[in-house]
């Protein structure tokens, strides 16, 4: 059954029928706007519930009243904004996933005139799209489906504002980016034996449909261009790797585009050095980096981005095969330096090396950012609330911590400098894929900072933000699609013409 869903702008006035939804303070007091629109009675209504239920307006709480005496609508439900610096420090779209788990799949109207906060359109675009991220479920391989779970049964969401026309404008952007964290959160939530390296790249390859020129590199390909390190890490699977590259030019002709790399192991065994059995069920979503760029160059090309924006992701299945690369192995990049493998479970870094060497030579971007499950050191350090951020450049760490904060896909800038490179020598190559657990992320980076060739890079290690990750108010699955939004917001402030 179809998702029927819609939502709506429509200027102020009286609602008549289903819920409606107000906003109060810590005082309870709703905006000048609205207390007009309900009236004195149903203002006075507000106060008496929220004194019966102890409800104080504190941020994120809400409390219903059913048939309110005054209305014609069948619940009022009233959502807390907190204090002041509650209000002074809004997320959005954290915002409109709370209305999302408020509504019942009917009619509700929302009264976006907030007590003591502005409301811009493009801050109601970001509500609208909290919205429809909470509602997403992937549910494609229950046989039994209920139609009502979720909200899934359909319903009309109306959002009252003082603009329509703006914020309908507002919007039209914000359903690329929708679409594009949908992609991100499917590709890492399908099972591995639907994707492999091959289905992946044809996923990548559907974007052909928004005006992206995608080329798919093979093994054989690949083998040419002597990508030594990420053909070592598929030759233990009977499933090939690829290399997806996808081009949206719309920017000037002459501008140097800007580059997303991702890794995409689609199932991570550790190879050789196999993981423990319990909990290797997610590693599936050990391409999620890889996913993130599929999903913004979707965002990207859908809102027609004026930039020239290159996205390439390296595919590989890591598996125990006889054929599998061993620890001792020593393989040779792209770039022509060699790696003596460590650990086979330290593969990302091995994908990455050729992919990252791939793109700063052949299309010498402005800068590159990759985004890779790489470590769980990285867990250790952030836990799942940040991401781990490393650059050679202030800059764009800068602005990739600015845009973390207004998307909440939050970055912590972590330690990259000689110490680290230094710890991975290798007696017999130019360098080793591992250097132990202490610093682990940090020798991880290290290692890709030496692809790069000096050109403005940012890593980011989202082994827990991307899969697995806290469930908060826009997401309520087990991939998030986190880096869509931040990488579509530092575009949108910075990179395009």
């Amino acid at each position: 059954m179809a998702d029927s869903f819609k939502i709506d702008f429509q200027a102020h006035g009286k609602v008549e029928s289903g819920d409606l939804i107000v906003f109060v303070g810590e005082n309870l007091k709703p905006s000048a706007t609205v207390a007009k629109q309900l009236g004195p009675k149903a203002v006075d209504l507000i106060a008496k519930a929220a004194a019966a239920e102890s409800f104080k307006g504190k941020a994120k709480s809400a409390m219903s009243i059913v048939v309110p005496t005054g209305l014609s609508v069948d619940r009022l439900i009233v959502i807390g904004l907190g204090g002041e610096k509650d209000r002074s420090d809004v997320d959005f779209a954290q915002l409109g996933g709370l209305i999302a788990g408020k509504v019942n799949g009917k009619l509700a109207t929302v009264v976006l005139d907030l007590p003591e906060t502005e409301v811009t359109p493009d801050a109601v675009a970001d509500i609208a799209l909290g919205v429809q991220l909470r509602r997403y479920s992937f549910d494609r391989y229950k046989t039994k489906k209920k139609d009502e779970d979720n909200g899934k049964s359909g319903g009309r969401l109306v959002f009252s504002v003082a603009d329509p026309a703006a914020v309908r404008k507002a919007y039209k952007t914000r359903e690329g980016i929708q679409q594009g964290v949908i992609i991100a959160r499917d590709l890492v939530n399908e099972p591995p034996n639907v994707l492999g390296p091959q289905e992946f790249a044809a996923r990548a390859q559907a974007l052909t449909k928004l005006g992206v020129e995608v080329e798919i590199l093979d093994d054989k390909a690949m083998k040419k261009l002597g990508m030594g390190a990420l053909l070592g890490v598929a030759q233990g699977s009977v499933r090939g790797g690829r290399v997806a590259i996808m081009r949206w030019n719309g920017g000037k002709a002459n501008d140097k585009p800007i580059a997303f790399v991702g890794k995409g192991v689609v199932f991570d065994t550790g190879g050789i050095s196999i993981k423990p059995g319990a909990g290797m069920e997610d590693m599936k979503g050990d391409m999620a980096g890889a996913a993130c760029v599929v999903g913004l160059m979707h965002a990207l090309a859908s809102r027609k981005a004026k930039a020239n924006v290159v996205g390439a992701i390296g595919l590989v299945e890591n598996m125990p095969d006889g054929n599998a690369q061993r620890p001792g192995d020593i393989v040779t990049t792209m770039s022509g330096q060699t790696i003596e493998i460590i650990n086979t479970d330290a593969e990302g870094r091995l994908v990455l090396a050729d992919v990252l060497w791939y793109v700063q030579d052949r299309f010498k971007p402005k800068f590159m950012i990759d985004l890779a499950t790489l470590t769980g050191a990285i867990m250790v350090a952030l836990a799942q609330e940040y991401a781990g951020l490393f650059s050679n450049n202030d800059e764009l760490a800068d602005r990739l911590t600015v845009a973390g904060k207004a998307t909440g896909e939050r970055v912590w800038r972590m330690p990259l400098g000689p110490e680290f490179d230094k710890m991975i020598e290798s007696k017999f190559a130019d360098m080793k894929n591992s250097a132990g657990r202490f610093g682990g992320s940090s020798t991880a980076a290290a290692l890709l900072q030496r692809f790069v060739n000096d050109v403005p890079w940012a890593h980011l290690d989202i082994a827990g933000t991307a899969m697995g990750s806290p469930q908060n108010e826009i997401n309520k699955g087990w991939a998030s699609g986190w880096g869509v939004r931040l990488l579509d917001r530092l575009v949108r402030d910075h990179y395009e013409a």
